[in-house]
């Protein structure tokens, strides 16, 4: 079944949460440096993402497209909705807004190759193993967020679950007609768009600057789109 992966990582996410929930009485002093070293964490992995581009002016076209777009589209704002309506329906949590803790965690386990490369995995070749990894990954965070930002964490298992479930499934069918060349550019470059995308997020998380990372989303559309142009260019100049 190609959705076990994506499954797998929604309940552990979920389960993370919970046991999150069961440890909050770790000492503030304690929650703001675990905190942190989330954060310089994250940063050092978008990094690392963002050194394995082959073409760093795409990078740049697609964050900037991305930016645009979002800003436009207004999706920072539409999440922070989304996330102040689930606080409105079971109240706030005590520690931070629920609006924060989902679109906290949403980004942090949405953003990144290993969501789209174990999604693309369970589709074509039914080998759940990235996303597997991922979820112990996801789990672990979800857990450590749930002791600064709360329950709100939990929510963010419904977009991850449905973001890779939908890959999976197109994946099923995505290797009939996109030629595998494209396939691995893709991949390589927006790793390396997701990479600064999930940098800006580590800043966000240790409180040096306020970043609207949600309108950086659409960057990666715009990375397929640009890869796609330039992979049709030189394959028929």
């Amino acid at each position: 079944m190609f959705l076990i992966g994506t499954l797998v990582n929604g309940i552990l996410i979920i389960i993370g949460t919970l046991l999150g929930k069961l440890l909050n009485r770790i000492p503030e002093g304690m929650k703001a440096t675990v905190m942190f070293a989330i954060g310089l964490s994250v940063m050092v992995l978008g990094l690392q993402m963002g050194f394995k581009s082959e073409n760093f002016l795409i990078v740049i076209i697609s964050l900037v497209g991305g930016a645009v777009i979002g800003e436009l589209l207004k999706l920072e704002d539409k999440l922070n909705q989304l996330g102040q309506w689930l606080e409105g329906k079971i109240g706030s949590n005590g520690k931070g807004s629920i609006s924060e803790g989902f679109v906290t965690a949403t980004l942090i386990f949405v953003i990144g190759a290993m969501a789209i490369l174990g999604a693309l995995d369970s589709g074509i070749r039914g080998d759940h193993d990235v996303l597997y990894t991922k979820s112990l990954i996801d789990g672990f965070t979800a857990l450590i967020l749930t002791t600064t930002l709360g329950i709100g964490v939990i929510f963010s298992a419904i977009p991850v679950v449905l973001y890779e479930g939908l890959i999976a499934l197109f994946a099923t069918q995505i290797d009939r007609f996109v030629p595998q060349a494209l396939m691995d550019q893709f991949i390589v470059e927006m790793t390396a768009t997701g990479g600064i995308m999930i940098f800006a997020i580590g800043l966000n998380l240790t409180g040096i600057v306020k970043i609207k990372v949600a309108n950086l989303l659409p960057g990666i559309v715009v990375t397929g789109i640009v890869v796609t142009i330039l992979y049709q260019y030189h394959h028929f100049s």
